[in-house]
């Protein structure tokens, strides 16, 4: 569908990636990763048309209809959600367009008029409202407020009409930038299936390592000045790029080992008379040996650490009787809460039901409209923003003077020292914030946090804007951070890597979960779960039936559906979790292995027993990859079907 060749893009002397020559086919899934800054969002835009590439070209078919979810689009406020959404398919409102002109003329061209009903019935045009209402709801956005004008809905929202005018259009290309930023875990759950049963190209930047997972077919990675193609999903993709590095750096440090064993043997008798034609041909041997210089990659990942200054004291929070509204429009309604040290609490649910406010008025940024908030004894607070640029006040600011400001008694080798930690080095560190990156910004109160040393974590939307390198650098620090946490977030990998409590927002209250995310999947009520597993269902029903899909099954087919829906996740995340404990454990062997002086300071029966673990893990880890990919698969056949 799209041929890229021999493309390459540079500004100025960087140059991004060169030699890309690629094809991305029909049916198939693209996830486009690489670091903050590696060109990829520069890559969806050449693929676009919107940038041209410094050399190269991408080749289009004729007739190929392209959508593409550009963040900076401009959206009619003032019109109805509806009709921004149906304006993604341009065939049939255009046609609608002239349809209406010429409805109003003193003569209407018949033979026009029926060119255009032809073009309308063609393209689905008279289920254009139904197919756009069932993606809008999909994504979250229910039906009353369809008719509403865009500028009643937050940011957040409008780039969720912006996603369904993409989709709604039955392009045969899509690409999407950040799909997943401001969707709740309800709505990326139905992006996924979406993108599961779309039968074009789709090529997908996202950051959000387990939706990369449920939907790439391919990984493009933007790395080492160039894009390569790797087959499978995310997690594929890593251990496959892991392991040709390794590879790659085994052959270097086997040539050069071969080269210094030669060279030794050369100085060591190159100067006796009989040895000198053999050390003759050592050197020509050396000469032949060609060393492949490895390519530096542009991954890097910040060293996040978050070190209390002191403890607190046991009650950490207690929010009572929080209520607040927007308007008419109530959020919070008599929410009491109390949060003890060492707890790590997620907050998830639907947005548009209060989450951020709730940790905006715990941490002051907003005050209530009625209730007490209550911080406990010696309580130091580090607060991270959903819009982290609110809590860098002076865009006119360097990171340099930032992170002066929170150290004001330390020198600069100290400061830059921080700063380096956080990724800012040379020039970086005098950049104007309002020049910063969205990962840059956030990396910059990560840092700013980092120093202050605040025993309490309130966390808004953290893993935004960062790459997969810095989500995986911020899970560690955080795991190992020892004072307590509070975290709202969609990405569910970064919630099961970390939350010991579940606070799940639901309308008129919350629900509250002691345990991991795991136990919350596990310990929900079937009512709860079924409701949102059948209302998920009905909705891709809904959306099936207006795309021209057979008649949507019965209640009770709902109702097995959902119960094996929610049983699946929780399956299929215990395998993976065994999967990585049995690939720790390996690695932890072979690192022993590793030591110096292992093999002649370990008894031969150890050895022999970890060798033995070491061949027993090789079946089980496969076996446990098939019983995973098994349950994936039959979670996808289910969502896919329901689609």
């Amino acid at each position: 569908m799209l041929g890229l060749i021999n493309l390459a893009k540079s500004f100025g002397a960087r140059t991004l990636f060169e030699g890309v020559s690629l094809k991305l086919s029909p049916g198939e899934r693209y996830g486009l990763v690489g670091a903050n800054g590696s060109g990829k969002t520069t890559l969806l835009k050449i693929l676009a048309g919107d940038e041209p590439a410094s050399n190269g070209s991408v080749t289009v078919p004729k007739q190929v209809r392209m959508g593409v979810l550009r963040q900076d689009r401009f959206l009619d406020d003032a019109q109805p959600i509806l009709a921004v959404a149906t304006a993604g398919d341009e065939i049939v409102t255009s046609a609608r367009a002239e349809q209406a002109l010429l409805a109003e003329a003193a003569t209407p061209d018949a033979e026009r008029l029926l060119e255009l009903e032809d073009r309308i019935a063609a393209h689905d045009g008279y289920t254009l409202e139904a197919r756009a209402s069932s993606i809008l709801e999909g994504l979250g956005i229910p039906v009353p407020q369809h008719a509403l004008p865009l500028a009643t809905l937050s940011g957040g929202f409008k780039l969720r009409v912006l996603l369904a005018q993409v989709l709604i259009g039955g392009p045969d290309v899509v690409l999407l930038d950040e799909p997943t930023n401001h969707l709740d875990i309800l709505s990326i759950r139905w992006l996924e299936q979406f993108l599961a049963a779309y039968s074009g190209t789709a090529v997908v930047i996202s950051h959000d390592e387990q939706f990369l997972n449920q939907v790439a077919t391919h990984i493009l990675d933007v790395d080492y000045g160039t894009v390569t193609l790797y087959p499978g999903n995310y997690r594929a993709f890593a251990r496959q790029k892991a392991e040709t590095r390794a590879q790659k750096e085994a052959e270097v440090a086997r040539a050069e080992a071969t080269i210094a064993e030669k060279r030794a043997w050369v100085e060591r008798f190159g100067a006796k008379a009989t040895k000198a034609r053999q050390a003759q041909s050592r050197l020509k041997q050396i000469e032949r040996i060609e060393v492949e210089e490895l390519e530096q990659t542009n991954r890097r990942s910040p060293l996040f650490r978050f070190v209390a200054a002191r403890p607190s004291g046991r009650d950490v929070l207690e929010l009572a009787g929080i209520s607040k509204a927007y308007g008419e429009k109530p959020v919070l309604e008599g929410v009491s809460l109390t949060v003890r040290r060492g707890e790590r609490v997620a907050v998830i649910g639907p947005n548009g039901l209060g989450k951020s406010t709730l940790l905006k008025i715990a941490t002051g940024a907003l005050a209530a409209d009625a209730g007490r908030v209550t911080w406990g004894y010696e309580t130091h607070v580090g607060y991270f923003a959903q819009d982290h640029h609110e809590l860098l006040d002076r865009p006119d600011a360097t990171p340099l003077e930032v992170i002066d400001a929170a150290l004001p008694l330390e020198g600069p080798s100290v400061v830059r020292g921080h700063l380096g930690r956080a990724l800012f080095s040379g020039e970086d560190v005098h950049k104007p914030i309002s020049a910063l990156s969205g990962g840059e910004a956030a990396r910059l109160v990560f840092c700013r946090i980092m120093v202050q040393r605040p025993n309490v974590l309130v966390l808004d939307e953290p893993t935004n804007h960062l790459d997969l390198e810095a989500i995986h650098a911020l899970v560690e620090a955080l795991a190992a951070f020892e004072g307590t946490l509070v975290f709202v977030s969609h990405d569910r990998a970064f919630v099961s890597a970390l939350a010991t409590r579940i606070l799940e927002v639901q309308r008129g209250g919350f629900r509250d979960f002691p345990g991991s995310y795991a136990d919350y999947l596990a310990r929900s009520g079937d009512d709860h779960l079924d409701a949102d597993a059948v209302v998920l269902c009905a909705k891709k029903e809904r959306a099936a039936t207006a795309l021209g899909g057979a008649k949507a099954p019965s209640w009770e087919e709902n109702k097995r559906r959902a119960n094996r829906l929610k049983q699946l996740p929780l399956l299929r995340d215990q395998a993976f979790a065994a999967v990585e404990a049995a690939e720790r454990r390996k690695a932890q062997i072979q690192a022993q292995f590793c030591e110096p002086g292992f093999f002649e300071q370990t008894p031969k029966d150890r050895i022999a027993a970890l060798e033995e673990e070491e061949r027993a893990l090789a079946p089980r880890i496969e076996a446990l990859l098939a019983e995973w990919e098994a349950l994936e698969t039959e979670l996808a056949g289910m969502t896919t079907g329901a689609a």
